[in-house]
């Protein structure tokens, strides 16, 4: 009994981790031409070529691996109109509203929030930058690969009709890719062994 416990349980986190890590290919010469020109037919959303040439070079450099990005978000003054109601509501409640949609679709790939975070105060150290705009928020988003990011939003036929209620709900934002080198937490894949192991235990002590 004990090895077959233990075996399911070692099956499952194998399973998890295929999930979680994805095959980690890199994106192709041609999906990346086609994001990009999927990026192009956006450009009345406010895209001017650089920042055209700085995901061509995202992608181009794509190793396949997971990374995280960092987000810092300035709301407009509510209340802000719903683009599609026409109603007055808050600000960070729009924002909540494309969250959620957008958010489902990104755990389906292995996607998540790291952390979400109020700012509470103006820069205490700043070289040789622009002045605070007064960010409202911070956050760290984790995506399983660049192409999942692009997946979950260019190539998504729902994010076109969610992505208004960010633009309505923000007066600037911030993002920028990083992969993670040091930190006290590793990811989901420890807290899912242990879970995983807790429950092969616990099991064990019941059955075996």
């Amino acid at each position: 009994m004990g090895i077959a416990i233990w075996g399911s349980a070692l099956l499952a986190y194998l399973g998890f981790r295929f999930w979680y890590d994805g095959l980690r290919k890199p994106l192709t010469a041609a999906e990346t031409e086609h994001f990009i020109g999927l990026l192009e037919k956006r450009a009345s959303e406010g895209l001017d070529q650089q920042e055209l040439a700085v995901m061509r070079k995202f992608m181009q450099e794509d190793d396949g691996r997971e990374f995280i990005m960092v987000n810092l978000v300035q709301f407009n003054p509510s209340p802000v109109v719903h683009p599609d109601t026409g109603r007055e509501v808050g600000a960070s409640s729009l924002l909540m509203e494309y969250f959620r949609p957008f958010m489902k679709t990104l755990l389906r790939r292995a996607g998540h929030p790291v952390v979400s975070a109020r700012v509470v105060g103006g820069y205490i150290e700043a070289w040789n930058t622009p002045p605070d705009p007064g960010w409202h928020v911070a956050g760290l988003i984790r995506y399983r690969s660049r192409r999942d990011a692009m997946l979950v939003s260019l190539a998504d036929a729902s994010f076109e009709g969610i992505h208004k209620l960010k633009i309505a709900a923000l007066r600037q934002t911030f993002a920028v890719p990083t992969q993670a080198q040091m930190g006290l937490y590793a990811s989901p894949r420890v807290t899912v062994a242990l879970l995983l192991a807790l429950g092969a235990a616990l099991l064990q002590l019941a059955f075996g």
